[in-house]
């Protein structure tokens, strides 16, 4: 008892029954097109206004800086001293209520070894705020 409207010789059908394939897909989406509108309901909280903080820290008011020259001089703030006097600076700086930031300048030919030399004496010193100034005037050595 084929259904098909053609003859029965034995062989199996090629064509694919379709429509519970179908069936299925219109079940599936009349089921995304019940759940959708549940998933977009919002829940409204009232939230306190942000208020800014009161108690917020004064930037830093100094900024000291420490130049090293191509004559092998330390400048701190644009006054020659020495290296025991940039110990004795940096020790004064750790006093303040706020660190203030420190700044490294060495010039073009300064010496390497007194860079380094004064950047152990940053460093043993405990300086936290600390950073290298003017580097992007180097940007292109080599390139001349």
């Amino acid at each position: 008892m084929a259904m098909s409207g053609g003859r029965d010789d034995g062989e199996p059908m090629m064509e694919m029954n379709t429509t519970p394939l179908i069936d299925v897909m219109l079940v599936l989406l009349i089921m995304f097109i019940i759940t959708i509108p549940v998933a977009t309901h919002a829940i409204n909280i009232d939230l306190p206004a942000p208020s800014p903080p009161t108690n917020v820290p004064p930037p830093d008011p100094i900024i000291n800086k420490v130049v090293l020259t191509p004559d092998n001089q330390i400048l701190w703030n644009g006054n020659a001293i020495s290296i025991a006097e940039l110990r004795f600076q940096l020790q004064q700086t750790l006093n303040f209520p706020v660190e203030p930031e420190l700044q490294f300048e060495p010039e073009a030919q300064a010496s390497y070894e007194l860079s380094a030399q004064v950047l152990n004496v940053i460093k043993n010193e405990g300086i936290t705020k600390f950073g290298f100034v003017g580097n992007e005037r180097y940007r292109s050595f080599g390139k001349e």
